[in-house]
This record gives C-alpha cells, sequence and structure tokens, in this order.
C-alpha cells in the first residue's frame, strides 16, 4: 500500500483526495492528517482513516480537538514544527501538498528533502519558493507530480509525445466575469466572485480565479516543472473546461488533454502514477459538447495575469512578493475590506516597492514573505 500524508486534508483537495482513497480502499493508507483549523472535520477523518499523526496547526483548534480527544492510537500534535518532525520520522511514499497558501512551502520543502514524492497542489510553493524547490528535488531525486488539472494535463501530453516542445497551452475558464466590462469589475462583491461557474474549489482560489490571478501563478508554476520560458507559455480562455490544457509542438502538432471538470481525476493521476485505474467519477460525453471555443484573454481587465508574468520574468523574491500581497489582498476583498478591482492595484503596489533579490535561504524567503505581508496589511488599512 502506499502510505500518504494528506497536508490540508480539510480543504478542497484535501477532501477529494481523501474520496479518490475512499475509492482505492487497497491502494492508500493515510499516515498522517494535517489541518489548520477545522478540528471537527479533521477528528472525522482520523476516526475513519485511522492515521499515526493529526496535525493542527491552529492553537485554539488543537486545544479544543485536545479537549475531546480519546484515540490512544492516534498522536494528536500541534504546530508546524511537529508537523516537520514528524514527516522525518514516519515512512511516506507521497505527501499530498494541499495547504492554501504560502503556509504549505515549508513541509512540502521538508518532504522534498527527505527524498518523498509529491503530489502538489499548493502552486504557492513553487511561485514563492521555486529555486528552494528546484534545489531540494534536483539533491534528493524526489519527483513532484503536479495536482492542478492544468499542469496534470500538460505533465500527461508531454509524457508520451516524442520530440521537443515548442509551446505550452493554459486554458483558463475565465471566471465568473469573464463577460464583466472593466465598469462593472469594481461594483462585484465576494458573493458573486466566490461563484465559480464550472469547478468546485476553496475560496482563495476562487477569488484567484475571478481576477486570473490563478492563471498567472499557473504560468510560473508551468516555467519551473516543465523547464520552458515565459514567452512559449501562451494563456487562452476557455470556458466550456473541457480541455485541461495542450502542448504545441515543433511540427504544429498540438496535444491536448480532454475530461470532465473534477479535480479527483488529476488527484488521482497524481497519487496511482504511472497507473491509471478506472473509477467512478464523471465522465465527459464528446458527443453531446455543443462546442469547445478558446480566445485570449482580456489583460486590461485582468491586470493580474501581466503581474503574474512580471513577477516570474523578474524573478529572485519578486514572486514570493507578488504571492504574499495577493492574499492579503484576496483576504482583504473577502473581508469587504478593499473593492474587486483594488486587489491587483495593491498587488501592484507592494511589488512596485520591492527591489529583487536572489533567494538563497528558507529563513530569507520567510523574511520577505513576513515583509510583503506587512506593507500588503498597512495599504488595506489606509483604504479606510
Amino acid at each position: 500500500m502506499k502510505k500518504l500524508a494528506i497536508l490540508g486534508s480539510t480543504g478542497s483537495i484535501g477532501t477529494q483526495t481523501l474520496q479518490v482513497v475512499d475509492e482505492f480502499p487497497q491502494l492508500f493508507s493515510v499516515e498522517i492528517l494535517a489541518a489548520n483549523h477545522n478540528w471537527q472535520l479533521v477528528g472525522e477523518q482520523a476516526r475513519k482513516y485511522k492515521p499515526k499523526f493529526v496535525v493542527l496547526n491552529n492553537k485554539s483548534a488543537y486545544e479544543h480537538l485536545a479537549g475531546e480527544w480519546r484515540d490512544e492510537n492516534i498522536k494528536l500534535l500541534y504546530g508546524m514544527e511537529n508537523l516537520l518532525k514528524i514527516l522525518g520520522e514516519t515512512p511516506l511514499d507521497m505527501v499530498v501538498g494541499a495547504m492554501g497558501g504560502a503556509i504549505g512551502i515549508a513541509p512540502t520543502l521538508r518532504a522534498l528533502e527527505l527524498g518523498i514524492d509529491v503530489a502538489l497542489a499548493n502552486k504557492e510553493t513553487i511561485v514563492a519558493g521555486g529555486d528552494l524547490v528546484r534545489l531540494a528535488q534536483e539533491k534528493s531525486g524526489a519527483k513532484i507530480l503536479p495536482v492542478d488539472s492544468e499542469h496534470s494535463a500538460i505533465f500527461q501530453c508531454m509524457e508520451h509525445a516524442h520530440g521537443a516542445f515548442s509551446k505550452i497551452l493554459l486554458t483558463a475558464s475565465g471566471g465568473p466575469f469573464r463577460e464583466f466590462t472593466k465598469e462593472e469589475l469594481y461594483r462585484v462583491k465576494p458573493a458573486q466572485a466566490l461563484k465559480h461557474p464550472n469547478w468546485t474549489m476553496g475560496r482563495k482560489i476562487t477569488i484567484d480565479s475571478a481576477t486570473l490571478m490563478n492563471k498567472g501563478l499557473e504560468i510560473i508554476e508551468a516555467r519551473w516543472l516543465f523547464n520552458v520560458d515565459y514567452d512559449n507559455i501562451r494563456v487562452l480562455v476557455h470556458p466550456q473546461s473541457v480541455v485541461h490544457s495542450l502542448v504545441e509542438f515543433g511540427d504544429g502538432a498540438i496535444i491536448g488533454h480532454l475530461g470532465a471538470a473534477d479535480m479527483r481525476i488529476p488527484i488521482q493521476y497524481a497519487l496511482t502514477y504511472p497507473e491509471r485505474m478506472p473509477n467512478s467519477f464523471p465522465k465527459i460525453d464528446l458527443a453531446k459538447l455543443s462546442g469547445l471555443t478558446f480566445h485570449d484573454p482580456d489583460r486590461e481587465k485582468f491586470p493580474c495575469l501581466d503581474l503574474a508574468v512580471t513577477a516570474g520574468k523578474t524573478g529572485g523574491s519578486l514572486p514570493t512578493v507578488m504571492n504574499a500581497a495577493n492574499e492579503i489582498a484576496v483576504q482583504a476583498f473577502l473581508d469587504e475590506q478593499i473593492g474587486f478591482m483594488d486587489i491587483p492595484a495593491l498587488v501592484e503596489k507592494v511589488m512596485q516597492k520591492h527591489t529583487s533579490v536572489p533567494i538563497e535561504s528558507f529563513e530569507q524567503l520567510l523574511a520577505i514573505d513576513r515583509e510583503s505581508r506587512i506593507i500588503s496589511e498597512n495599504l488595506v488599512k489606509a483604504k479606510h
């Protein structure tokens, strides 16, 4: 059986990963469950999957669960330090990196340093710490298997192709506001932005999808995962979310990956790689599709896309800064402290205040991340 650590088990990717485990109980055993604050759900998960360890990163949540914990066979722990410790002490075949935001960087790096394969859903890890991730991976030989539907699609398109590719065609649904005017975007409320037309995802990534920042982060992720120049990554808005991405080759051939808009499918491929296993998840019927359309994104309406590309091309610490500013801005929008179009404006201001430097250590990355969050929070406060 493949021994798993699921980091972010109570989030959208984490819960769907456990649904994949349910689909193939003979293939997987859950050794570690880690979550932030949803102690009720992680408690239920622990009672069902019987891991060796449960880790909560939020002190209050840990104390709530500890107050009612009775299972002596499952060790309940608090904090990132303990999570990093047990990753090194527990026999594991794969770590599922599904923690949202920059908090997922440390355990992902730790897993790679230990030589443990990572099924990566936390794109912020590569965006903010790409140099460190690549170095850790090269030293240990551990594999990164992409969980993002787009990067899983690209990975699969490249896997069976012969010859060098010339371009990655990264598809985007366009989010819920692709038909909005720029003026209408200024009036968008959180409740509207949280209604994605095609995908069921967590709150932060759903807002990122609405601003197209998610696609910007995916451009940076694709650059690191597939060693491709930014100029050879093209974003195409594909509202139907049937083609999850494509790869163009030098001879003009294009290979694409099609599938249902269901994250359990790329999660399963990462977990069972290189095997393909029959499942009960939804399938698409090509005969019932009314049509597949593609068009270029409107970069004026959605400036986050170019902000991410600028950060990626500049490199060094700027992607870390951009990512931190975006996380603060998105939360401020969800809390109704700033407007929808204030998100890219705030991110751009924080980026302009920063002079990029090479990232040479995790401690340096954390310091830059922390400083960028403080600057971002001060800009949010200044809006009031």
